[in-house]
């Protein structure tokens, strides 16, 4: 495929054949999450409230990969834009080395520290063994997620998000098939209840690299992976990180987040902890979504940039908007109307379901607004701007919601966690459209 598609292709009908194979493949993997935690919860509340606990660090090890995967898919997507495919091939080898490094260093520190990270939240030790049980298997996998996600925001970078579409689904079927196989023993499979769930996640994530390896070999794309690029430039990898590092903190922020709302909500009890983990097992469905859309908006906005097309930049920034917005306002309409029965799915016990039911109405009040911070991070992202990128989450994810929350829930109780969401999510927005207008369409795209 001919990358010049990229700046010559009608700006809205290019978003849509970028993003949606993305948003197909992200509604899948949320899917995948909600069947995923479904299953668990079918063990014991204490089985969810381990998965609830594992929950921010498996989001972490996810944040390096995907967060160095933006790096990869910038700073990629500006040299064909640029038209210098040398050090586009170097960035893809540089990239890929380096994932594997991390994923070596994250799986010995992440099992690791586990023991120590679950004993902050629950003196339980059903829960505590559990979910050493969990995130030791899961963890182990830490490899292979950070090459899979790697080769993903190659083929991004490209403009083969097809591929990366069935790469995904390929491995969320994959986990959705296995879960409850491997949980409840089915057939010739061994019982293994929660180490299952985290074996059957394992073996997708497998599926996935495999798939995209097989693809890398056998299709033709402008982009090389090889050992004569492997050469030492520390340009290069510093591009790599500006972007990446910001990008990595940006998605490793909720896990910060939810660890200090854990420790606030389990002095109340701890069903208000296994909401909050059913809450962002929920929330993936509206937010991956929209997330792919942002996926998809990324190469564009960054080969665009690269080659100076700056009145589409703009143009790229808004139609994204007005996407994620239309995803958010669906997103609300379902929380605020089958609340219940959503965290119904994951618990029986009615007073949860209640509590929960209440959660996700007050929470749902952000998500409209909350469009504006999405595409604003992705799109300076795309940009090669991972300061202001993680300037916008800082604000959305610790600078203001943490505060809010500890003082909203000395007035209101948990309740008053809940508020702190929507109340971040306005004061963030405003601050985004701020950062994007003064980092990007004020001095950046100016005509030259």
């Amino acid at each position: 495929m001919n990358e010049y598609f990229m700046k010559e292709k009608p700006i809205f009908p290019l978003i849509v054949s970028m993003a949606m194979p993305m948003v197909i493949s992200m509604l899948v993997n949320s899917l995948y999450n909600i069947v995923d935690s479904f299953f668990v919860a079918q063990i014991s509340e204490d089985a969810m409230m381990a998965l609830s606990l594992v929950y921010p660090v498996q989001n972490y090890i996810n944040a390096v990969a995907i967060g160095f995967g933006v790096g990869i898919n910038a700073v990629i997507s500006y040299y064909l834009g640029a038209q210098d495919h040398k050090t586009a091939n170097i960035a893809a080898t540089h990239g890929t080395a380096l994932s594997v490094l991390h994923g070596l260093v994250i799986t010995i520190c992440s099992i690791a520290m586990m023991p120590s990270f679950l004993r902050m939240f629950t003196k339980s030790q059903v829960v505590i063994d559990m979910g050493i049980r969990y995130s030791t298997i899961a963890f182990s996998f830490s490899l292979v997620i950070m090459l899979a996600l790697s080769f993903e925001k190659l083929f991004q970078s490209v403009g083969r998000m097809k591929v990366t579409m069935v790469g995904l689904l390929i491995g969320c079927v994959t986990n959705i098939i296995l879960d409850p196989l491997f949980i409840f023993g089915i057939g010739c499979f061994p019982k293994l209840g929660i180490a299952g769930a985290a074996l059957a996640t394992g073996i997708g994530q497998v599926s996935t690299l495999v798939f995209y390896l097989i693809v890398y070999k056998k299709s033709d794309i402008p982009l090389c992976i090889s050992r004569k690029y492997l050469v030492r430039n520390g340009q290069i990898d510093q591009k790599l990180y500006a972007v990446g590092i910001p990008a990595m903190l940006n998605l490793a922020l909720p896990s910060l987040l939810i660890s200090c709302l854990n420790g606030l909500l389990a002095f109340y009890s701890s069903s208000y902890v296994v909401i909050l983990g059913i809450y962002y097992k929920l929330q993936t469905f509206i937010y991956l979504p929209a997330n792919g859309i942002v996926q998809g908006m990324r190469p564009i906005i960054g080969y665009n940039y690269g080659a100076r097309e700056y009145q589409r930049v703009s143009q790229i920034y808004r139609i994204t908007l007005y996407m994620s917005g239309a995803i958010m306002i669906a997103g609300t309409l379902i929380c605020l109307i089958a609340s219940e029965p959503l965290i119904g799915m994951f618990t029986s016990n009615r007073e949860t379901v209640r509590a929960g039911g209440t959660a996700l109405r007050i929470i749902s009040a952000g998500f409209i607004v909350s469009a504006v911070s999405v595409t604003s991070c992705g799109a300076l992202e795309g940009l090669g701007k991972g300061v202001q990128s993680l300037v916008i989450s800082l604000c959305r994810y610790a600078l203001i919601i943490i505060p809010a929350a500890y003082l909203l829930c000395r007035i209101w109780g948990p309740v008053g966690v809940w508020n702190a969401f929507w109340v971040a999510e306005a004061v963030t927005a405003i601050i985004a459209l701020v950062v994007y207008r003064c980092s990007v369409e004020r001095p950046s795209l100016k005509k030259q």
